[in-house]
């Protein structure tokens, strides 16, 4: 991944609950960047989301900077006044490390819920961190903030202007308690295009609808997701919302945070299969969209996948239970390109034996057209649910 102008990151093994790697992630931010995020919808939300909820809603002003600063292992969430004493005590240290002002540094933690954060292990860590600050950190960044993750998720996009390239990068960490309602787990991204906070934070709230709230593992969403956005200014001249470069950004952005999201599914908890599930025909995209989570979180579905059963009744179970609008006799489904069932009742060149073959690939893709005759369409991204999912969240914390 190229280096994106106006961005220092480093990496550090603080001991915050892992032995022997790094855990905590620091990016500092060029005077004049300006900031935007998404954060979880939870009730029981962490210290550090309501820390930021707060900032973000007065970012203050860019001129002396901003700063991120990111740890694993505890997810500092559901520890009372405990929990808000760490994160005032975690972002003064680093303000005063960075000479960044306080409301401008905006702290993550990803991990064990319930667990008072050893906020002094991070604070220990930052003088190493300041020091091995490099714009080329990508890599250690992203392994800083792994949990369940069996591999750092890093991602980047360039959009050509008439003054020379932007570049768009980012990383982000996820692999179980992912079915988010906002963003995902923690996300960083960055680029170096000049654009109003207005501006970026509309940008990046609508590219989420379509990328990170259209992925699920497991169903349950986390009390710390959390996405954030940094824009440094440093590359060409402002975006303007009705300019072409401006379409190019936006596609460029969205294109970055569906890799991102799609790379989470991926390395879902025990997951061996990458499933599409695309819905049509429904009376409105909410609909659809109920259609399509139901199908993705449903566990017969998944389990049926992970063996390679292609058991469509489980898909017919789901479309009934979603809550959408629905009418048996309409339905359709196919997988891939294979036509499973027909208006309500199986296709007649369908054959057990092509479904079985095509549930072998590790990418399965599920059409559902409702055959309603709307417009309403959705597209979701999920995994298999395999024992590799029950092995992982049984010994978690053992």
């Amino acid at each position: 991944m190229p280096p994106v102008a106006g961005v220092r990151l480093a990496a550090a093994a603080a001991g915050v609950r892992y032995a022997g790697r790094d855990d905590v992630m620091l990016a500092t931010l060029a005077p004049g960047s300006v900031l935007a995020g998404v954060t979880t919808r939870s009730a029981t939300r962490a210290a550090s989301v309501l820390d930021i909820e707060a900032k973000l809603a007065d970012p203050g002003s860019a001129d002396r900077g901003a700063a991120f600063i990111v740890n694993a292992g505890n997810a500092n969430a559901f520890t009372g006044t405990n929990g808000h004493d760490a994160v005032v005590a975690v972002t003064r240290a680093v303000a005063s490390a960075t000479n960044v002002p306080v409301s401008r540094v905006l702290s993550c933690s990803t991990g064990v819920i319930g667990e008072r954060l050893p906020d002094d292990r991070i604070t220990a860590a930052l003088d190493g961190l300041v020091a091995e600050l490099d714009p080329h950190a990508w890599q250690a960044a992203a392994g800083a903030i792994m949990t369940t993750d069996t591999f750092a998720k890093g991602a980047w996009r360039q959009v050509q202007t008439d003054t020379g390239p932007v570049t768009l990068a980012g990383f982000a960490k996820g692999s179980g308690m992912i079915a988010p309602d906002m963003a995902t787990m923690l996300v960083f991204l960055f680029t170096d295009a000049r654009l109003s906070q207005g501006l970026l934070q509309r940008l990046v709230s609508d590219a989420v609808t379509r990328t990170f709230n259209c992925i699920t593992v497991d169903s349950d969403t986390s009390t710390s997701d959390t996405l954030l956005m940094a824009a440094t200014g440093q590359a060409g001249p402002e975006l303007d919302r009705d300019a072409d470069t401006c379409a190019g950004f936006t596609a460029a952005l969205e294109a970055l945070m569906a890799d991102l999201a799609q790379q989470v599914v991926r390395d879902g908890e025990g997951a061996t299969k990458f499933i599409t599930i695309e819905v049509c025909g429904a009376a409105d995209d909410a609909d659809a969209r109920r259609v399509a989570l139901a199908t993705a979180n449903s566990p017969l579905v998944k389990t049926a996948i992970a063996g390679e059963d292609p058991n469509w009744g489980r898909v017919v179970m789901a479309v009934g239970k979603s809550g959408a609008r629905a009418d048996r006799d309409r339905l359709s489904i196919r997988f891939g390109e294979i036509e499973v069932a027909r208006e309500g009742w199986v296709s007649p060149d369908y054959r057990e034996a092509l479904g079985a073959a095509y549930m072998r690939r590790q990418e399965i893709e599920i059409g559902i057209d409702l055959g309603l005759g709307g417009e309403g369409t959705a597209r979701v991204w999920t995994c298999d649910l395999t024992h590799g999912y029950i092995s992982i969240n049984a010994d978690y914390r053992s």
